[in-house]
């Protein structure tokens, strides 16, 4: 799943049509969420080599060498770069609502942020109403269950665009779900740091990658706008790009989980 998301990030609902399909689905908490430990990360900071070993444990503690790696934005990283570096376990890589795992977007964000023209060679930074957002989330108070749910969910309405409808329930549900199952709701914040830590590691080139490669982006994506599926796709010889009209960054709008999880289901479809 994607940063500060937890398992339940990916909606039952997507899990059930793959499961339907014939497929076995491992999802999973990464470190600073749900039952998952957390991390001192001042003391003991991890990069996204660290997570990609996890989801490497994780298949190895179910004794599955290869699987169909699926990522959402930050996990959709954490897919190519076990992909790049581990081609073996990898039978496909699925990379939605992503963008290239060497790519630094803390300038674009910056001069963004600040105002500035962006430079030609940028990726385009998150859109004026998500980077709207920020500021007022900054000022937002997050002490009590009531606050941060609230605050999480501000988050998930901006992140869904204005395309598609909201499911504002569902929304709600996983808002309410991912805060309790937490047993430190701030510590997933520390995914923003090691998503930031632009390690040596992650400059591998993607045309390593051998994986049969899927690229889902949603066209109204807010926070990693389209571009960066494109590029993306680009990087990875004979990755295929699957534009969701309407989709921004996330899954709550009605009918998309099972959308999502067919798209997924055809890719992997046994040869």
């Amino acid at each position: 799943m994607g940063t500060s998301s937890p398992a339940i990030g990916w909606p039952d609902e997507l899990v059930e049509t793959l499961v339907t399909g014939g497929r076995q689905v491992i999802r999973f908490d990464h470190r600073d969420t749900g039952r998952s430990d957390c991390v001192d990360f001042a003391t003991d900071p991890y990069t996204l080599a660290d997570m990609a070993a996890d989801s490497l444990a994780v298949l190895d503690g179910h004794g599955v060498h290869a699987a169909h790696l699926v990522g959402a934005s930050l996990g959709g990283a954490v897919a190519q770069w076990i992909a790049a570096h581990h081609p073996e376990r990898a039978l496909s890589l699925t990379a939605i609502m992503s963008s290239p795992m060497g790519h630094n977007a803390g300038p674009a964000w910056e001069r963004a942020m600040r105002g500035q023209a962006p430079d030609p060679d940028d990726l385009p930074p998150p859109s004026p109403r998500f980077l709207q957002h920020l500021g007022r989330l900054a000022g937002m108070p997050r002490t009590t269950r009531e606050e941060q749910i609230a605050a999480n969910m501000e988050t998930l309405r901006v992140l869904n665009g204005d395309a598609l409808p909201f499911d504002e329930a569902a929304a709600r549900a996983y808002a309410e779900a991912a805060h309790d199952r937490a047993e430190n709701p701030q510590a997933a914040l520390n995914h923003d740091l090691a998503g930031r830590r632009l390690t040596e590691d992650r400059l591998v080139p993607l045309s390593s990658i051998k994986a049969p490669t899927l690229v889902v982006h949603g066209s109204a994506d807010p926070l990693l706008p389209l571009p960066h599926g494109e590029a993306l796709a680009a990087q990875i010889p004979g990755a295929r790009l699957h534009v969701v009209q309407g989709m921004g960054h996330g899954f709550h709008a009605p009918g998309l989980p099972r959308q999502i999880g067919e798209v997924i289901l055809a890719h992997t479809e046994p040869a």
